[in-house]
């Protein structure tokens, strides 16, 4: 499912106009990225976590040379499925 595949779904499903639903789904995306630039968290209950996850500095090797090279310490956005969702997904 695409973005505006999911819009019209939502759309539908919450009887709204496309562009309502288009709206919404951009707030809702532009909140948790907002949180996550900020390191925190987005909790849904029934549905899953959004956080940051940090990675550490480390050493790495060039796979075309073998060279070792630095990889510098990097945040990454992540995100658990909470029960509900895990329980539906597995029916």
């Amino acid at each position: 499912m695409n973005k505006t595949e999911l819009v019209a779904a939502m759309a539908e499903q919450a009887g709204l106009s496309k562009k309502d639903a288009e709206k919404a789904l951009k707030a809702f995306t532009d909140v948790v990225a907002e949180e996550l630039k900020k390191d925190g968290k987005v909790q849904l209950v029934g549905f899953g976590t959004f956080e940051v996850s940090k990675r550490a500095a480390r050493d790495g090797r060039n796979p075309q040379n073998g060279s070792v090279m630095k990889i510098a310490a990097s945040k990454a956005p992540k995100f658990k499925a909470g029960k509900a969702l895990k329980d539906i997904v597995n029916v």
